[in-house]
């Protein structure tokens, strides 16, 4: 019985403790890990909407770029982290819902490691290469890869990312071997393709929509189930002709795990005022990211969902780390 007394005492004190933390949070910066280099498109929307969080918040919010693996270096040091809400994690897909299934000894577990706090924006892996490579569709550029098999350089932004996986279905479906040159982020594989270190790439469209636009990329097609709503004119790779290409992108907000669901709330309130407001949304939009705002429910269960299709597509299609 005293031990039993001892034990809700103890519990007691914890939570008054977590409750005068949520009420008292933020009361300091707030830190949120971007795995990738500057200039991609995670940090291109991360910068836009750390600058608006803050006045949600009521104190700063600071980006910091942890490039590497695909996004497990940047993940693991999250999830290792103080749940207290000042250390988060602007996540793709591919470092909580495709690393997971490429890698068994991934450092962390999606599910058990993070607390979700909401999906933020959908977006479009488009395929593009320069305009003097003379490609004007996807079937030119499949039929480049056929004509020369396993020359072509296909850049993508690290191996099972996004890029890396619209690459292995378009291959799959299009029945052509391009040579995989993996990067540690998109910028400096853009770089590359812009120079003609590599051929073709597929990225985010928020990155590649200021290049597009000024001519020096050409679009050939969208690995999406719609034509982008800033893309109208590039069709999808379905109407090219090649089924299951579907790989939309994503990107959301966690924290570690045992974060006090109070703070989750109030990071999420945040969150989707950042969203809803009118210049965020139309910048947003204007470069090709379409704004989620889910609750941290939803974006749990889309985690869970995620993990699930992208296991099957990577067993399904053999892909390994390269």
């Amino acid at each position: 019985m005293l031990s039993r007394r001892r034990l809700l005492a103890a519990a007691v004190v914890l939570l008054a403790g977590a409750t005068a933390q949520a009420q008292d949070y933020p009361n300091r910066p707030i830190k949120v890990v971007i795995a990738f280099p500057p200039g991609g498109p995670t940090d291109f929307v991360g910068r836009l909407l750390a600058d608006k969080l803050k006045d949600f918040l009521g104190q700063p919010v600071i980006i910091e770029n942890k490039a590497g693996a695909n996004g497990a270096i940047g993940a693991n040091e999250v999830a290792k982290s103080a749940p207290d809400g000042y250390t988060l994690f602007l996540t793709t897909s591919g470092a909580v819902t495709i690393t997971p299934n490429l890698r068994t000894d991934t450092p962390y577990d999606t599910l058990r490691d993070f607390a979700p706090i909401a999906r933020v924006v959908n977006v479009d892996e488009v395929l593009v290469v320069r305009p003097a490579l003379g490609a004007g569709s996807a079937k030119d550029l499949v039929a480049m890869a056929k004509a020369k098999p396993g020359t072509l350089a296909f850049a993508s932004t690290g191996v099972g990312s996004p890029p890396h996986l619209s690459l292995e279905l378009l291959q799959a479906s299009a029945g052509v071997k391009f040579v995989h040159v993996p990067y540690r982020g998109a910028a400096p594989a853009i770089t590359d393709l812009l120079g003609g270190q590599v051929t073709a790439m597929f990225a985010d469209a928020p990155v590649l929509l200021p290049h597009i636009q000024s001519g020096r990329l050409k679009p050939l097609a969208v690995a999406s189930t719609q034509r982008n709503p800033v893309l109208p004119d590039v069709p999808t790779l379905a109407e090219e002709g090649y089924a299951n290409t579907v790989c939309d992108n994503w990107y959301g907000l966690l924290a570690p795990a045992k974060t006090p669901p109070a703070i989750i709330a109030r990071l999420n309130r945040a969150m989707k005022a950042a969203l809803a407001d009118p210049d965020i949304s139309a910048k947003l939009l204007k470069v090709g990211a379409v704004p989620a705002a889910t609750t941290p429910e939803e974006f749990s269960q889309f985690l869970r969902d995620e993990l699930a299709r992208w296991g099957k597509v990577i067993r399904e299609r053999g892909i390994k780390e390269e």
